[in-house]
């Protein structure tokens, strides 16, 4: 197995530049304490299946810690499960997700997020997106979320309504800076929320008291304020500060959080400190269905990672997908564009396999330090996780003629170190040609037979686009996968 080298950690360490939302410049990146990496990621609200637009997100956030890794860095990456909390409406009003996914399914509110966590690691595994170091639960933090929002109270920016103790924005100079063009200033009552009793339409909920007209909800705790939960936002700013410290260096998410989520995060975390909350704000964009609308269950657009797989799609190729975009543009999906992923990884696969036989099993590999290719993937890399321009560069070295097997294999599974396609594990077995293909090949061969060229060139030509080519012989035919 290739090992990152310390020359290519320090290249990629003294080059890598990311973006930030909250200054919106890319700029090189420096962790606070030393080699040490604080990184927290807004982990899913388990109401749900999560959808491949999800899961874009949490394949951005993977490569971010692998490129971290890759340069040398030692990284305690922490994300939340919301399992409590967040309401169907920014407004603070509305349902608890839980609660509701909890009523249509007949089930506990506990059940349900214990069912969709399972499900959203299972779906995470296959991505082969590394394990997180801390996993937060927001039900198993309420006294951290309680002691936060005491904490707020003793500065003075919190009061209570009828139905919870609120933060008043007011107090925040530089509410919004996030996202400068959403400022309460832009906001008129009532234009994106119901104002109720709040003071401000941006004041949002710290904790929400349990309904006395209502049963009982499942989840509820019992605080200085009264019986009820924490409000969505408390969650993530008391869990990341209990486990990382009051400033991190990396806070990730969708740039759906950008607006409400994350401006409330800073809001209520750097009133309680005084110091920044997080150095870097990187965000994600969208996945879209055709470049049209964005995926969202809200949307009624979902597509899972189980249907891609039921369609006969691997979930790491829609990894390598996911790779040939960058992370802040949007990704318009189609079965189109995942069936020329899937070919190309088939390829890359089947050429891992070919240099891992020319070379043997066992045989020392190459470290290749000084090779362009490496430092051209570096680059790419250092500038903003640059993985269209990485996977670019792999293709080039796949193709060079001059390169020997051994060299590029040690190359590719050093790229794949941050790309996380799991190349390692190529062959022959997984680069067997799908039974689509055979169909079509055969379908052809009995067209040619009986001198039926031009609907088998038509076959010919479909099987070309999956990634195969027709080797015709006295006999029979071969299928061998295109080069490139």
């Amino acid at each position: 197995m290739a090992v990152t080298n310390p020359s290519a950690s320090r290249q990629l360490r003294q080059s890598l530049s990311l973006y930030s939302t909250l200054s919106r410049t890319t700029t090189h990146f420096t962790p606070v304490e030393g080699n040490a990496v604080r990184m927290y990621v807004c982990g899913p609200t388990v109401y749900s299946a999560p959808h491949i637009g999800n899961m874009r997100t949490y394949l951005f956030a993977d490569i971010t810690r692998r490129v971290l890794r890759f340069a040398g860095y030692s990284v305690q990456a922490a994300m939340n499960i919301t399992d409590v909390g967040h309401l169907t409406s920014d407004a603070d009003s509305g349902d608890d997700k839980m609660a509701k996914a909890a009523a249509a399914e007949r089930a506990t509110a506990w059940e349900v997020a214990e069912k969709y966590t399972e499900i959203f690691f299972a779906d995470a595994g296959r991505l082969n997106i590394l394990p997180m170091d801390l996993v937060l639960r927001a039900t198993q933090h309420i006294p951290q979320q309680i002691a936060l929002v005491q904490r707020l109270e003793e500065k003075g920016v919190v009061y209570r309504t009828e139905d919870g103790m609120y933060f008043d924005t007011s107090f925040v100079p530089d509410y919004g800076k996030l996202t400068p063009n959403d400022t309460r200033e832009h906001l008129r009552p009532g234009e994106r929320v119901a104002m109720g009793e709040k003071l401000h339409a941006t004041d949002f909920a710290l904790w929400k008291f349990s309904s006395s007209d209502a049963p009982k909800r499942d989840m509820e705790w019992p605080s200085p304020w009264g019986v009820g939960f924490p409000g969505w936002h408390i969650e993530c700013s008391a869990m990341a500060m209990e486990y990382l410290g009051e400033t991190l260096d990396l806070h990730l998410g969708g740039i759906d959080h950008i607006p409400v989520h994350h401006t409330n995060e800073i809001a209520q975390s750097e009133t309680a400190t005084g110091v920044p909350f997080a150095r870097w704000w990187m965000h994600g964009a969208f996945l879209t269905i055709e470049g049209e609308r964005r995926m969202g269950k809200s949307e009624g657009n979902k597509i899972t990672l189980d249907t891609l797989i039921d369609d006969g799609f691997d979930p790491l190729e829609f990894r390598y997908l996911v790779l040939q975009s960058h992370y802040r543009s949007p990704l318009s999906f189609s079965l189109t564009g995942l069936e020329q992923a899937a070919n190309a990884l088939r390829r890359l696969r089947h050429r891992v396999a070919t240099w891992k036989k020319s070379v043997g099993a066992g045989a020392e590999l190459p470290q290749c330090a000084d090779s362009p290719y490496l430092t051209r993937f570096l680059e790419a890399l250092a500038e903003d996780l640059n993985t269209p321009r990485a996977v670019a560069e792999l293709w080039q070295l796949v193709r060079d003629p001059e390169i020997d097997d051994a060299t590029k294999l040690s190359l590719i599974l050093a790229f794949d170190e941050v790309l996380g396609l799991d190349l390692e594990s190529a062959s022959k077995e997984s680069t067997q040609v799908p039974d689509e293909v055979l169909r079509l090949a055969q379908e052809r061969w009995e067209l040619r037979s009986a001198k039926r060229f031009e609907e088998s060139d038509k076959l010919r030509d479909r099987i070309l686009a999956a990634g195969y080519t027709v080797q015709d012989g006295p006999g029979g035919y071969e299928l061998v996968p295109v080069s490139d």
